[in-house]
């Protein structure tokens, strides 16, 4: 039996990536293993399914995957979410090396890494692979099934919520007659995150990113000596402190240009630096793109602003670069959807 090329580069690529799963809790720094201390030890324990600790602790009892050891576990993770990729569809030259297809051997490696271990990823992988899947259907309402699930979802990360309600408004502000339609679009958006910011500061007392990047970055960090955290020039006490800081988490955590200068000499930062500039960049040409062909290119459009909406999100709640990477490894399903929107076989699929 004869495999196409590009099935064979895919194999290829599950085949390398498994071995490094099923070893890289051998190499991987200790402080790799905090959350998974926090997912499985039983004085961890927290009651109930809603918030990310909570829900991601009873996914591991209810699956019994937490009293596996941890190389079963990568391999069972690892094998799981390349089979949905599978199934997604291994797009047609995928075995040409250029800059969409390197980013996606990028991604799989590191989701490969992230997915060794029990994992919050892991169930964002899950959750948000049934997006794909859905546009892929016969269904009718396909979008609004979409926001449904992802609301549904917000009972494991709550900032999920927002990624709709900021979705909506990126789609109807496409709409707006503006030049450079991807960027100012973009801009738009971000417009729409400050001012939800703005509107939870009006009601709590206190901005969004306040209760969640600033915290975290002023106790973890630290903590844990993480040299990437993300913290805005301009204290995030005032409103337009708030606004900078919004915009600049956004700007580090998907087009990192200023990150990558201040670490310079940290390869590992660096690769991740250059990895999320790639992605950010084919994302936005697509983008661009689909808003000029919205007929054709409908539900790629519908994955892209999805994608863009929770980099916004990123760019408010996010603490670290490296964080941000190990985050967007869980949207993983989107961003390759939306890479291959045009070059998987459309057999059996109504998009």
């Amino acid at each position: 039996m004869k495999i196409k090329k590009n099935k064979f580069i895919f194999l290829l690529l599950f085949i390398i990536n498994l071995v490094i799963t099923i070893f890289a809790t051998y190499i991987l720094p200790e402080k790799y293993f905090l959350d998974v201390k926090t997912i499985t030890l039983p004085e961890f324990n927290m009651k109930g399914f809603i918030g990310s600790y909570p829900f991601i602790q009873r996914f591991y009892e209810l699956t019994l995957l937490k009293y596996l050891p941890l190389p079963i576990i990568g391999f069972i993770q690892f094998s799981t979410t390349s089979f949905l990729i599978y199934k997604i569809g291994i797009p047609n030259k995928f075995e040409i090396l250029n800059l969409k297809n390197i980013s996606i051997y990028v991604a799989l490696t590191l989701s490969a890494i992230f997915l060794a271990v029990p994992s919050k990823e892991f169930v964002t992988f899950l959750m948000f692979s049934s997006i794909p899947f859905i546009y892929m259907s016969k269904r009718e309402h396909k979008i609004l099934i979409s926001f449904i699930l992802i609301f549904f979802f917000s009972i494991f990360r709550s900032y999920f919520m927002l990624i709709p309600v900021i979705a909506v408004g990126i789609y109807l502000v496409s709409f707006i007659k503006l030049k450079n339609k991807g960027l100012s679009t973009i801009a738009y958006g971000l417009l729409i995150v400050i001012f939800l910011s703005f509107s939870y500061g009006i009601v709590n007392g206190v901005f969004l990113s306040q209760t969640t990047r600033e915290d975290y970055v002023s106790i973890y960090t630290k903590m844990y000596n993480v040299n990437s955290a993300i913290v805005s020039p301009i204290p995030q006490d005032t409103w337009y402190g708030e606004a900078f800081g919004i915009i600049y988490g956004f700007i580090s955590v998907n087009f990192p240009i200023f990150e990558g200068i201040k670490h310079i000499f940290s390869p590992q930062i660096l690769g991740f630096v250059i990895w999320q500039i790639i992605v950010f960049y084919i994302l936005l040409k697509l983008f661009s793109k689909c808003i000029n062909d919205r007929k054709q290119h409908y539900y790629e459009l519908w994955t892209i602003i999805i994608l863009f909406s929770y980099f916004m999100v990123q760019g408010v709640f996010e603490p670290d670069l490296g964080t941000s990477i190990r985050h967007k490894i869980g949207f993983l399903p989107l961003i390759y959807f939306a890479f291959y929107y045009d070059n998987i076989p459309r057999k059996n699929k109504s998009i």
